[in-house]
């Protein structure tokens, strides 16, 4: 049942923005009364009762003051008033000020009003909500599908908004907080807005937001825990010295639920407010403000919190802190933040090196690891995912998991390197086969003066340009049926060689994979040639092939290079 106010107005109508819909049962919901004689009420659509507290209203920034820091590229200073303003709960300025958060985060074009809808169409054949509970993805976890007071209709529409999220993302394979976030989100926004809000953060160019598979979600808690011995000494021995042992360990397990599960919703909104600009080095502090705060409220004289009360429950001793948690969001936050040296590189470090001791482990467990189905689990690690980063002008991190998606299987077990770029090893074909002729495969990327960003996995080692044949006769082509070109942006689609589907009587011109010589490269042929780039590696054009029957991969069919990148994989 859709909740509605005493006047009998549905939540559903309070705004043309929001898709929330507040269970009538809860406690929020006394504040309709209230809110009805508010100028704003139209906008609102979550309740914060402290508003009904007397006293002088803070002066707070509002979203045009944000926008104008972000737009201007003043992350620090917009950073800086995110933590300081504790804007109401039900405050509008949400349901502006969050999208653009999120969105500032995306990658590539900005998806065109009514992209969401046609996903809800080819997913589940029709926009209408199905009266039958939807399906969720299985990378989420049903015991932390935190639905936040939305009532069955509105849990219905995150259940479809995760779901669509799991169809155009299938690298996703474990993402816990993916639901709950989601539910936070639709407090204030409609469910399109949601959707591209969780678009962009599932897939952020240089922040990480959500943690999408086992292996990451391990290293999370891991990352807390050893930071936590440093920064929040005096909290771990307490807890240590209660439960010793691995049960210690133990308790860090749920860190982000101690946030997402235990904080009041009054805390949780502000913490979102920083973290949909700062990303998960926000909940790593906030987990270090709880365990302080923790240590320091059940170590005080005539506190509730007693050794014994919580060693008799210590699994659930910090979650029932957090729901009656004897702080402000205001203090939290102020907690959080004023730990010192807590850097965004010095998480990244101790992150790295957790992911990569808790691969090795796996590596060593047995040779079962080896077999594994291809899954984001197989992803390149962080840090390879850093180093393309900071040496890729082409390649975004969404754009890295796509084509990794794409790769045959076995390679998926290496890691990417970079070969060779023009940015660093200048324009030149001899350059370029120097760096790249004995690397099998190799990944070819460019990125045109009109920012197109296309390429070709080469499944065979250019240095075949020179092979000759049983009567001494270089072949003209080489390569074999794994190659495949795909194109990044604008449109995002792989063209893989038309006899995958073992179809005979093809011809010649359907095995013309790849061409070299000391003027040109060659990708594809038949009736045109895929790619082909001069030896300046400036200049290249493109056009429908028979090898791949393939569009041209730019609009104008001819392109000036802006980069080239070549990408091989460590052991391959």
């Amino acid at each position: 049942m859709v909740a509605k106010t005493p006047e009998g107005i549905s939540l559903e109508n309070l705004s043309k923005r929001a898709s929330v819909y507040i269970d009538p049962d809860c406690d929020l919901y006394l504040e309709l009364q209230y809110l009805q004689s508010r100028a704003d009420f139209n906008k609102c659509t979550c309740f914060d009762l402290s508003l009904l507290a007397p006293g002088k209203k803070p002066n707070l920034k509002t979203f045009q003051d944000v926008q104008s820091l972000i737009q201007q590229g003043k992350k620090r200073e917009a950073k800086l008033v995110l933590r300081e303003n504790s804007w109401p709960t039900n405050s509008p300025i949400r349901s502006q000020l969050w999208p653009a958060l999120c969105t500032q985060h995306h990658v590539g074009k900005t998806m065109l009003d009514g992209f969401y809808w046609d996903m809800v169409n080819q997913v589940f054949g029709t926009t209408e909500l199905p009266e039958k509970p939807i399906m969720l993805p299985p990378f989420v976890d049903s015991t932390h599908c935190l639905p936040y007071h939305l009532t069955r209709k509105g849990r219905a529409v995150a259940d479809r908004v995760v779901s669509v999220l799991g169809y155009a993302c299938p690298d996703i394979t474990y993402s816990p907080t993916l639901y709950p976030i989601t539910a936070i989100l639709l407090h204030f926004m409609s469910e399109e807005e949601c959707y591209h809000c969780m678009a962009s953060l599932v897939a952020p160019k240089d922040k990480v937001f959500i943690t999408q598979t086992k292996l990451l979600y391990e290293v999370t808690w891991k990352t807390v825990m050893q930071i936590a011995k440093k920064h929040a000494k005096s909290a771990v021995l307490y807890l240590s010295r209660l439960c010793p042992g691995q049960k210690s360990e133990r308790i860090f397990m749920d860190w982000c639920w101690w946030i997402l599960g235990g904080l009041p919703f009054p805390h949780l909104v502000r913490v979102m407010d920083c973290f949909f600009h700062e990303g998960i080095k926000v909940f790593y502090r906030v987990a270090l403000a709880i365990l302080i705060l923790f240590h320091k409220h059940s170590t005080a004289t005539n506190s509730e919190w007693d050794a014994d009360t919580i060693k008799n429950d210590i699994d659930n001793a910090l979650p029932k802190f957090c729901k009656n948690i004897p702080v402000s969001p205001a203090k939290l936050l102020r907690t959080a933040f004023s730990i010192r040296a807590l850097s965004s590189t010095y998480i990244s470090r101790i992150f790295l090196k957790t992911e990569m001791v808790l691969k090795s482990k796996s590596v060593l467990s047995g040779s079962k690891q080896m077999v594994r189905s291809r899954s984001s689990d197989n992803l390149p690690t962080s840090q390879s995912q850093v180093n393309v980063q900071m040496m890729s002008h082409t390649l975004t991190i969404r754009e890295l998991f796509t084509l990794w998606s794409w790769l045959p299987v076995r390679i998926t077990m290496y890691q990417p390197v970079l070969l060779y770029t023009t940015e660093e090893h200048g324009c030149s074909l001899t350059t370029f086969y120097v760096r790249v002729e004995q690397h099998e495969p190799t990944l070819l990327m460019i990125k045109t003066c009109n920012n197109e960003v296309f390429g070709a996995y080469c499944s065979s080692r250019w240095f075949e340009r020179n092979l000759k044949d049983d009567r001494g006769q270089r072949q003209a082509y080489f390569g074999t049926g794994e190659t495949f070109l795909f194109s990044l942006y604008p449109e995002r689609a792989k063209y893989p060689w038309v006899g995958i589907e073992g179809d005979k009587g093809l011809g010649h011109a359907s095995e013309l994979f790849m061409a070299a010589d000391s003027k040109m490269i060659t990708i594809g042929g038949g009736e045109g040639q895929a790619i082909w780039m001069d030896e300046n590696i400036r200049f290249g054009k493109t056009d429908r092939c028979q090898t791949f029957n393939n569009p041209p991969l730019c609009a104008s069919g001819d392109f000036e290079i802006r980069v080239l990148e070549v990408y091989g994989f460590v052991g391959a």
